[in-house]
């Protein structure tokens, strides 16, 4: 069977995006997803994302998320801004839309290649320098740092995901953070599933953004963060622990369109 692919990116986190509203593709073929995302064997990505119809009404669509090792997994940011680009190009939607992902619904907006999308609630409490850990629709341990930019995250990340802190909820992704000033911050993330460093994580910075503001790192509501494959922004509102109305946005590109024979 033929099946048509487009490649997108979200400030470097890239996946492969299949337009899946007929059911052609196998949901159960983790050794087809794996082998799409090898990098040297495959298109290449760091996750690959169905567009399926959604069952909810009031959502446009709804995200199915793979990681590249094959397995459906917790909700991806910058995923969800790459859906809702590639929705606005199979003109499903125009600027606004509400979508259903694996940690609930979205609501979102695209302007040309900039897209925001809603996150879940968060309530940040029991945060403390010495393990800081937040979950933004996927777990994420923060360490904040003097300088990021030399370290070996693979192999730090690695050590901090299967420790046994997080041994009960089958690791956590692991951020990097060096703060540049009152409202910005460097960000590299190690992401469980693809097992390395992915050039820029949604989730991730959503809680570093958070994490900085609960812990008085900043005081703005509005954070700026820099990866190494772009800039993203996460904005908020809160009430002592509690955050509501964040919006991650950034970039969400179209690389190239494919076919793929599976």
């Amino acid at each position: 069977m033929k099946l048509d692919f487009y490649k997108y990116h979200g400030a470097g986190n890239d996946f492969i995006m299949i337009d899946n509203r007929q059911l052609h593709f196998s949901k159960n073929d983790t050794i087809l997803v794996q082998k799409l995302c090898h990098r040297r064997f495959g298109v290449g990505a760091d996750g690959l994302i169905l567009l399926e119809n959604s069952n909810t009404e009031g959502e446009d669509f709804k995200m199915v998320y793979y990681n590249s090792d094959g397995r459906t997994s917790t909700m991806c940011g910058n995923g969800g801004r790459c859906i809702v680009a590639f929705a606005h190009f199979l003109k499903m939607i125009e600027e606004k839309t509400t979508f259903g992902a694996v940690d609930g619904e979205h609501a979102a907006w695209v302007k040309g290649d900039t897209v925001s999308l809603q996150m879940q609630d968060v309530v940040a409490d029991g945060l403390n320098e010495g393990h800081l850990f937040l979950d933004t629709g996927s777990p994420h341990h923060i360490e904040f740092s003097k300088e990021v930019g030399d370290l070996n995250v693979k192999e730090l990340g690695s050590q901090i995901r299967y420790s046994d802190i997080y041994s009960n909820i089958g690791g956590a992704n692991v951020n990097f953070v060096q703060q540049s000033d009152a409202n910005s911050f460097l960000v590299r993330t190690y992401e469980r599933g693809v097992e390395d460093e992915t050039f820029s994580c949604g989730t991730g910075v959503t809680a570093v953004a958070l994490t900085a503001h609960a812990t008085g790192k900043t005081t703005s509501n509005n954070v700026h963060l820099a990866t190494p494959g772009g800039n993203l922004e996460v904005s908020f509102d809160n009430d002592k622990t509690r955050y509501t109305n964040i919006w991650l946005t950034g970039p969400a590109v179209q690389v190239f369109k494919g076919m793929l024979e599976c």
